[in-house]
Parts: structure tokens; sequence; C-alpha cells
């Protein structure tokens, strides 16, 4: 076996690399080792096991120490300036690797890699290659520059790119969650984003060619599915005129992936509030595999601030998707993103957010201080003038708030049988298990001997904390 490094970042950053395993492709081992780090969205993830899987077709080994690699690539995220930092601190612990191998390649993959290019390159030495998010089929021919002595790059975005004819090497190492990138891309501009800049244009991928992963992973023992986009509810795809220009949107697509068998369990990320539609709520709930969960950033409770961030909804708009979803799947837990302290947001706005949540109640939220990024609308329209004392201030407040709702919305779930997939042992016990109830709440429960990872169980939940259910196995 083969095994990789991915540091999963995907909404925890506190988490370091882990050792996953990576079978080799038969006769095609090339003797050089490959090392991945991945930081950011869960599409970065995703896109590691596209470079994983290209560059295992052209012989790579993987290690799990990148001191002995041959080749370092660490796929990038842009969204946030900490996140910038720790993977320019990895780079520069990458360099010190590389001194003593002079003949180590060392590239950047991914959002950075779009937006910084010249600076790693020509500035800060750190570098070899810098390789864009639709230029990863370039990468062997990439490697081969560097080989021959010279800095390679290409963040050339694409209008087609899907990499829909690549299985991807799953990397997350259980053998029963996997990610399913349904597009690649984003039409929104959000004044406080880069991602139009880095990733593109939308761009959706045939029906088919998804349907097909997600039975191919079933078949294999996957039983929980993922469909990544940037903005799902915008997915579109259009038939060619032979097939009389035939349209499978998202709630299509949805329906599509859950007939594949009632054990595949379907989730997805992220929707956006302009989009998301009664018809994909109804779908939600006409099947009992596609879990009742939604993932729906808010980023702020004041119309105001909303239309500064142009995010193309306001307040009333919010909580008509809100009261829709409550409405038609009753049991559906809703968790958000908030950024605190955006350019000129006053007390009484800040208090609008706070409001919202109070209206909502979140069963999570992923919640932060207003970053400048350099490139985005709003570093080049608005004054970066909140003092990061009030931003932080803020952000301790609805901190505090949403650990209250999150307490509030496990308590609900005590006393009530839930359906969890097992996924593995709990992380501070080999005595228990861990997996995920329908409403992405995880559950913690003891270790029975007739149950194994991969399968469903019914658990009845005891106790809480806030962020997990404790319960026990019954029937």
């Amino acid at each position: 076996m083969m095994d990789l490094v991915i540091s999963d970042k995907v909404h925890d950053e506190s988490r370091q690399g882990e050792a996953l395993l990576l079978e080799p492709v038969a006769g095609k081992n090339n003797g050089r080792k490959l090392y991945i780090e991945s930081y950011g969205c869960a599409m970065n993830f995703s896109d590691s096991e596209i470079v994983a899987s290209i560059l295992s077709e052209k012989g790579f080994e993987t290690t799990t120490d990148y001191t002995n690699a041959d080749v370092i690539f660490i796929n990038t995220c842009s969204i946030r300036e900490n996140a910038e930092t720790r993977v320019r601190n990895r780079l520069k612990e990458f360099k010190v690797a590389k001194s003593k191998n002079p003949g180590m390649v060392v590239g950047v993959l991914g959002c950075m890699a779009e937006r910084l290019k010249a600076k790693f390159l020509e500035e800060e030495k750190l570098v070899d290659v810098v390789v864009g998010p639709d230029a990863y089929r370039d990468l062997p021919n990439l490697i081969d520059q560097v080989d021959s002595g010279q800095k390679a790059v290409n963040v050339l975005l694409s209008r087609e790119e899907t990499y829909a004819d690549i299985s991807p090497v799953r990397l997350n190492s259980n053998g029963i969650n996997a990610f399913v990138s349904i597009m690649r891309g984003c039409d929104n501009m959000c004044s406080f984003c880069v991602v139009p800049f880095t990733r593109g244009r939308e761009r959706s991928r045939d029906p088919f060619s998804i349907v097909n992963e997600c039975t191919d992973l079933f078949d294999r023992g996957y039983r929980e599915v993922t469909l990544l986009g940037q903005n799902v509810d915008s997915y579109k795809w259009t038939a060619s005129e032979e097939a009389e220009g035939a349209i499978v949107n998202f709630a299509n697509l949805l329906e599509l992936v859950s007939q594949i068998n009632p054990d595949l369990r379907v989730r997805f990320s992220t929707s956006h509030p302009k989009d998301i539609t009664d018809e994909v709520l109804y779908t939600i709930a006409k099947y009992d595999n596609i879990c009742n969960y939604i993932h729906l950033p808010v980023q702020s409770g004041n119309s105001r601030v909303l239309e500064l961030m142009n995010r193309t909804y306001d307040r009333e708009w919010y909580i008509n998707r809100i009261d829709a979803i409550r409405r038609i799947i009753p049991e559906c837990a809703i968790s958000t993103d908030v950024i605190t302290g955006f350019c000129t947001e006053t007390d009484e706005e800040h208090k609008e957010t706070v409001s919202m949540m109070e209206y909502v109640q979140y069963d999570f939220a992923y919640m932060f201080m207003y970053s400048e990024r350099p490139g985005t609308l709003a570093a080049k329209r608005y004054a970066d003038d909140i003092p990061e004392a009030t931003k932080a201030a803020r952000l301790t407040e609805i901190v505090a708030l949403q650990q209250k709702y999150s307490l509030v919305r496990l308590q609900a779930q005590i006393g009530k049988v839930q359906r969890v997939l097992i996924e593995g042992f709990s992380k501070k016990s080999k005595n228990d298990y861990c997996g995920r109830t329908d409403q992405n709440a995880m559950m913690v429960f003891p270790v029975d001997e007739r149950y194994k990872p991969g399968m469903y169980v019914n658990v009845i939940a005891e106790r809480c904390t806030t962020a997990t259910l404790m319960g026990t196995i019954v029937g």
C-alpha cells in the first residue's frame, strides 16, 4: 500500500496532517515520492483527490513524510488571511527540507496559486511550480519543466474543465464517505470573496458522470456521498440538441443520485439563499436517504450590509427561505456562515445579525471576523473601517449565542431514536463508535460487535454536549 498525507482543513483549521492509504497503480511506479497537504474548503479536499489520481497514473508513489518526498504539493485556500499565513509558514518548513534535498520539487495548488503566482515564484522564491484549480491535468508536464531547471506555472482558468472523466483517488480511508464534485467555479460576485477570481465561472458536470461515480462508490462499499459545488443550487446541465435540449437542475440531480440505492445517503454543500428552491426542498422531503441538513450561509442579518456584500438577497428573502425549509422539512437541521465587522457595519446592524440567529436558531455556524482580501470588490470599493477590537467583540457575542442554540438543538434530540451511519471509532475511545445522524449531528455510542463501520444502526440519544450526542444502540 502507498499512503498519502492530506491535512484536512475542511472548516477546521486546528487539525493536522492525516496519514491515508492509497492503492498504487500497478506497473507504473516511477520511483518518485509524492506528498500532498490540503487546506480550506471541501472543494480543495476533492481537488486533491483529482491531483492524486492524475499523478498516480504517472507512477508517483506517495509518502507520509514530506522530508522523504521528491514532490511536495500544498493545496491552498485564499478565503481568509489566516489561511494564507498558515500556508506561508508551511512553505518555509518545506524550503528547509528542500535545502537538504536540492532535487525536491515544491508546488502550490489551488486558490492561492491563482492569486499569488508571481509572489510565490519571484519575490519569495518558496516554490518551483504554481498550478491553478483548472490546470491539474498539466501537472506531469509542469513537473518535467521543473526537472529541466525551469520554474513552471499554469493558472489559466477554463470555461469547460470539470474533470468529469477522472476517477478521483479516495483519500478518506474509511471507505464510507466520499466527496463528489458536481460543478466548478462561481458566478456570484460576493464583494468579500476571491472565489470567482481564483476558480472562474460556473461549469456543471454532466449528470451521467455524476450518477456513474456515485453508483461506483456505492458498489465499492461507500454509503454516503456529499455533492460539492460553490453554489450547488445553481447546478444546471443542458443536453445536446439531439436530446431536445433537456435540462437537469439541482433538484433533478438530487433525485437521480438518491435513486441509486436507498442505502446511499446523499448530502450536499453549499446552498445559496438566492437560488435554493421549493423544488429542491420537496425533493429532500420526498426521499429518506437525502439528509435533512442544509448549509445556508446568511453572512449578515442586515439588508444594507447584505447589499454591500452583493449577496443579491435581503433579510426578508432569507427569512422566507428559512420559513420554507421549516414548513417543507420540519426536522431539517440548518447551519450557516456569519461574518462580523464587514465594512461600515454599525452596532445596530450587528444586532440584526444577532436577531437573525435568534430567529433561526441554527444547529451550527461557521463564524469569522471580516478579513479584507486583495482584489475583491470590497477591497476596491470600501474601507475596512471597523476596528479589530470591535470585530472581535461582535464575533465573541455571536459565538456565545451559537453555542447556546447548538446545545438547545441537540437537547431537543435527547430521547429520540436516530438512524446513524457508523463511520468508525470515536476519537477518544476504541470502546465507542461514532457517526452522524440524518441531521448531521455527531453521535457517539458504545461498540456493539454485531455492527461494523459502514452499517446503519438505530441509536437513542441519551445526553449531549454543545457539539455531540451520546447514546446507545437499540433494536
